[in-house]
C-alpha cells in the first residue's frame, strides 16, 4: 500500500462515486471478470432464457414463453427473465474482492438487440441489469469498502468505420446517429438504475466509442448527473492497432476529450500479450489512471473456462503489471472466473498503485 498520489487536476466534479478517485490515488482497484464465461457455467437451454426454473417475484413469469424467436445466447435477456443468475454472479465477484461490478448490458443496445428481434427491450434490459448491480454493491459494501456499479456499454456487432461488404469498402450497416441514439438510450437507463461509473469498453472502432461518449455526455446534460467515465480499448493482434487500425497512443488522443476517470485495454490477448500495450498507454496517457482487464491467456476448448490460464497464472501476470507500475484498475475479461478476480485481488493487495505524472512536475 502506498501513500496518496495527487489527484487529475481536470477531472469534474462527480456527482457519483466522488471518492473513486482518492481511492484509486491510494491503492490498486479491483474490477470483476467475465460475465459470459459465468452464465456459461450455469448450461441454460431455450426454456430458462426464456424464464423456466426462476418463479421469484422480479422474474419474468410466462411473458417470453411464446416469443416468436430463440433468445438463447441473448445474455442480457438473463437480468429480465433469470436474475437469480446474474446476482448470483455478481455476488460471486464481490465476495472475491472485487471493487467495481459491471452490469449485464454489454449487448443491451437497440442495435446489438435488433439481432434478437427484442431492440424494444433494450431500455428495460439496462434498468433491470443496473438494478441488480447496484443491489448487490450495496449488500457487500463496507465504510471501510466500497463497492461501486460500472454500467458497461458495449461496442455493438456493427461498426460506423469498417465495411461489412469486403467488395464495397464504403458500405457501412450502421450510421453514428443510429449509435448516438441507442447508447443515449443505454446510458439513461444505466444511470436511472443506479449505476456510480460508465464504462465504454471493448472498443475496436474509435468511431462507435465517439458515438458512445457523445451520447454519456448528452444523458449527463438531461439528467444533471456527472459519473466517472472509463474507457477501455481492444488491442486485436500482433499489430498492436485497434480494428479500425488506430495504435494505442492515436486511440488515446482520439477519446481523451471525454475527461475520462481512466483509459485502458481489455479483451482480445492475455495478460503477456497484452503488456506492450499497456506500456504503450502509461507513456500516452502519464496523467490518467490506467485499466487492464486482459482474457485468461488464448481460447482453450479444453478448458472449463474455454481458455488457457488457471488463476494462478493470470494473476502472476497481473501483478506483475502492477510491479512494474503500469496499473491503477485490474481484473479479468473472457475466460476468467471469481477465482482468477480473487486471485489477482490477493497478488496486487499489497502493491503500490501507479502514480500520475503531471508535466508540471517534471
Amino acid at each position: 500500500m502506498s501513500q496518496s498520489n495527487p489527484l487529475p487536476a481536470q477531472l469534474p466534479v462527480y456527482t457519483r462515486a466522488q471518492d473513486l478517485p482518492a481511492t484509486l490515488a491510494k491503492r490498486i482497484v479491483i474490477l470483476d471478470g467475465a460475465m459470459g464465461t459465468m452464465i456459461q457455467r450455469f448450461k441454460l437451454g431455450e426454456e430458462q432464457y426464456r424464464g423456466a426454473g426462476y418463479s421469484g417475484a422480479d422474474g419474468a413469469g410466462d411473458r417470453f414463453k411464446d416469443f416468436a424467436y430463440d433468445v438463447k445466447g441473448n445474455n442480457e435477456l438473463l437480468s429480465i427473465t433469470r436474475p437469480d443468475v446474474i446476482r448470483d454472479i455478481h455476488e460471486k465477484y464481490l465476495a472475491a474482492g472485487a471493487d467495481l461490478i459491471e452490469t449485464n448490458t454489454f449487448g443491451a443496445t437497440t442495435v446489438a438487440q435488433d439481432d434478437y428481434h427484442m431492440a424494444d427491450l433494450a431500455y428495460e434490459m439496462n434498468l433491470k441489469s443496473a438494478q441488480l448491480a447496484r443491489a448487490a454493491c450495496d449488500k457487500y459494501s463496507t465504510p471501510d469498502h466500497k463497492r461501486y456499479v460500472a454500467g458497461a456499454l458495449g461496442p455493438t456487432p456493427k461498426t460506423a468505420s469498417i465495411s461489412p461488404d469486403v467488395n464495397d469498402p464504403g458500405a457501412r450497416n450502421v450510421t453514428f446517429e443510429q449509435l448516438r441514439q441507442a447508447y443515449l438510450q443505454q446510458t439513461l437507463a444505466l444511470i436511472e438504475g443506479g449505476a456510480d461509473v460508465i464504462l465504454v469498453e471493448t472498443i475496436f472502432d474509435t468511431l462507435n466509442a465517439k458515438a458512445a461518449l457523445f451520447a454519456v455526455d448528452e444523458a449527463f446534460e438531461q439528467t444533471g448527473e456527472c459519473l466517472p467515465i472509463m474507457i477501455s480499448g481492444t488491442v486485436t493482434d500482433a499489430s498492436g492497432r485497434i480494428l479500425s487500425g488506430q495504435t494505442v497512443t492515436a486511440f488515446w488522443h482520439s477519446v481523451r476529450h471525454a475527461n475520462p476517470l481512466s483509459i485502458g485495454l481489455n479483451c482480445a490477448l492475455g495478460a503477456s500479450l497484452m503488456r506492450p500495450y499497456v506500456q504503450e498507454l502509461v507513456k500516452a496517457a502519464p496523467d490518467t489512471f490506467i485499466s487492464c482487464y486482459p482474457n485468461a491467456g488464448l481460447p482453450n476448448p479444453m478448458s472449463d473456462t474455454g481458455f488457457d490460464e488457471t488463476p494462478e497464472i493470470t494473476s502472476r501476470l497481473v501483478h506483475e503489471f502492477a510491479a512494474e507500475g503500469l496499473v491503477n484498475i485490474v481484473g479479468g475479461c473472457c475466460g476468467t472466473t471469481p477465482d482468477h478476480i480473487g486471485a489477482i485481488a490477493q497478488a496486487v493487495q499489497a502493491t503500490a498503485t501507479r502514480k500520475l505524472f503531471y508535466a508540471a512536475d517534471a
